[in-house]
């Protein structure tokens, strides 16, 4: 039975991973990682042949299979995604700003991230998940992922004490 089209079904990648974790906890260890890198290193290089194809004849193509997410995935596991990771992560924080509020992108140092996130919804602990997956996903070849919260600015206005001028709250 497939679970394709069930939204609260594992994905392949989730799957793979719990898979994974259970025979990596095991006696097994060595030859499972082994197994992985070779397989890995497989697909990568199939990667790296049909994406050097495609910038040759048909160089639009690459940009368009990176719009899609398990796809994307995959071309910056093998450093292969027509975009840099900052360039991922931005488009990352641009789809999910609705929902978490202003989030900035302050640079990436030793593949560490460093974001700032608004004081009005960004500090609760749902934002930063939020925030973090994002980035992880976006750009799964760094390492880090830093948050910090953005200062409140506050207004400050000229008037006498207790007054509220027209347009301003006191």
């Amino acid at each position: 039975m497939s679970d394709l089209g069930d939204p609260t079904a594992p994905s392949p990648g989730e799957r793979l991973e719990t898979l994974l974790g259970a025979l990596l906890a095991g006696p097994g260890r060595w030859p499972v990682e082994e197994i992985v890198r070779q397989l890995t290193d497989l697909y990568g290089e199939g990667l790296t042949r049909i994406v050097g194809t495609l910038r040759e004849h048909a160089p639009g193509l690459v940009g368009a299979l990176a719009a899609d997410d398990v796809v994307a995935s995959l071309l910056a596991l093998h450093d292969l995604h027509p975009l840099d990771a900052p360039a991922r992560v931005r488009g990352a924080l641009d789809r999910i700003r609705p929902q978490v509020g202003a989030v900035g992108y302050l640079g990436t140092d030793d593949g560490v991230v460093r974001l700032s996130l608004g004081a009005s919804r960004g500090c609760s602990s749902a934002a930063r998940a939020t925030v973090a997956a994002a980035v992880r996903d976006a750009a799964p070849e760094l390492t880090g992922v830093e948050i910090v919260a953005a200062p409140a600015l506050y207004q400050i206005g000229m008037g006498p004490p207790g007054a509220a001028p027209e347009g301003r709250a006191s």
